[in-house]
């Protein structure tokens, strides 16, 4: 079993004693000491990729269940109706016989979707990237490698409009006024917002007063800025490893507004938890959205969820949360997720509404571990950010889920939350598969943001 919170391999009995890695020095740093042209590093970079792949596939094919010995079966020879009958039947209905049998033939032999892994540069780029967080070839997962394409292909249109034009600014030396100008056009179209920018680019423009640095060697010192953005909100909210606490149940409240994919989160979260290893239970109390209790009672079918819901309309938020902890509590479960109402068209609701909720948790959980994560829609921009500045008025949050990051979005919004709200980004969407929701490293991030073409 891999476990996503602590990015490791873990077996389902001892997950809870299980200690996160200690990190060694990176490949990154072994090269600089040792191999002093680039060259030379990235010929490791590939050597250590083509090991990690050869890992893989060995621990695929020993995973895999023994084929099964074939077995041929006698058909069974069926009666046939005499001819007139069926010459009689109409033209449509011997057409709907046949279709018949093409379906009991396609269940019988399925068609099995092609997963296989391919040695590519989205490949060798992910594995260079865990690379440079201390693993070793052995420890890279498949899983890992995967959610690195999907992330970096998600941030690629973002990516392209931004590297090869901050290459060519930054490679001049200092930065005049018209370089500025550019830069914060590219920083702002990317909805990194103005706080940030601003940071960026005095930052920027103090390390290159003081050394002339190379376009290669800048776009390093960038992202090094942009880690430093991202992780700063930590400091307040604690360590960047955000999992479920162990001995004692984990309540995490969900809000935000229809349409930012806040109950497909929840399904993905859940789905999450239980392949991580973590017990898990969802209450659907966002009551008053029309369907939505239906489409969390889906979603908790497809992560083999069990959903704790009111089966009457507009039903009391808080009562099916009651129910939710009194259920995680009976099953001894780790992870109670909620789903809550997310309504901006009237704040005191919203809040009255949250507060209530949070009062049950403080009587009925004495002692649960509490957080509170705003799902956030990349692809709105700055018209989500305004989002989140209510949301962080109206709720205790403890974080954000950023969902859609895909080919349409900008995913600088990250920078933004990190900068003007300093809440921590705790989870990243990069698809629509129940796959595609991941912890968030800025580290890996950052890479996909801005390195290669």
């Amino acid at each position: 079993m891999f476990n996503w919170f602590r990015r490791q391999r873990v077996s389902p009995t001892t997950n809870e004693e299980q200690k996160s890695p200690t990190v060694e020095p990176t490949p990154a740093e072994e090269i600089t000491e040792s191999t002093p042209t680039e060259t030379a590093a990235n010929e490791d970079y590939l050597n250590l990729a083509k090991a990690a792949f050869k890992n893989i596939q060995q621990k695929k094919q020993e995973s895999a269940p023994p084929p099964e010995p074939e077995t041929i079966e006698t058909p069974v020879q069926e009666e046939t109706q005499p001819e007139m009958e069926v010459q009689s039947a109409p033209a449509w209905m011997q057409k709907s016989d046949r279709l018949e049998v093409l379906k009991e033939t396609a269940i019988e032999t399925p068609v099995t979707e092609d997963k296989s892994l391919n040695f590519d540069e989205d490949f060798i780029w992910s594995a260079k990237v865990l690379a440079d967080q201390g693993r070793k070839a052995e420890d890279i997962s498949e899983q890992e490698i995967n959610w690195l394409k999907r992330l970096r292909q998600g941030l690629g249109k973002t990516r392209r409009s931004l590297i090869n034009q901050l290459k060519a600014i930054v490679g001049q030396g200092p930065l005049n006024e018209n370089a500025v100008e550019e830069i914060e056009s590219l920083l702002l179209q990317a909805d990194v917002g103005v706080e940030a920018t601003d940071y960026i680019i005095t930052t920027l423009q103090n390390k290159l007063k003081e050394e002339a640095l190379p376009p290669d060697r800048a776009i390093e010192y960038l992202k090094g800025i942009l880690r430093d953005i991202l992780d700063r909100p930590l400091e307040q909210y604690g360590n960047s490893t955000f999992e479920p606490k162990k001995d004692l149940l984990n309540i995490w409240m969900l809000t935000g507004v229809n349409g930012v994919g806040k109950t497909t989160t929840i399904g993905k979260l859940a789905h999450l938890a239980q392949q991580s290893g973590y017990s898990c239970i969802i209450a659907a109390a966002d009551t008053f959205r029309a369907a939505a209790v239906e489409q969390v009672k889906v979603w908790g079918e497809r992560s083999k969820t069990e959903v704790i819901a009111n089966p009457g309309k507009n039903t009391d938020p808080a009562a099916v949360v009651y129910d939710g902890i009194a259920a995680a509590q009976s099953r001894g479960v780790q992870l109670l997720l909620v789903d809550t109402a997310g309504r901006l068209q009237n704040k005191k609701n919203l809040m009255d509404e949250l507060t209530k909720i949070r009062r049950i948790i403080d009587k009925k959980a004495e002692g649960a571990s509490v957080e509170s994560l705003l799902v956030l829609d990349a692809t709105l921009g700055q018209n989500g950010l305004r989002q989140a500045q209510v949301f962080s008025e109206a709720a205790d949050l403890s974080g954000v889920i950023l969902t859609k990051i895909d080919g349409t979005a900008k995913g600088g919004v990250a920078l933004a939350v990190s900068q003007q709200l300093n809440l921590p980004i705790r989870f990243l969407g990069a698809g629509e598969g129940i796959e595609d929701l991941r912890p968030f490293s800025s580290y890996e991030f950052v890479e996909a943001l801005l390195s290669g073409d």
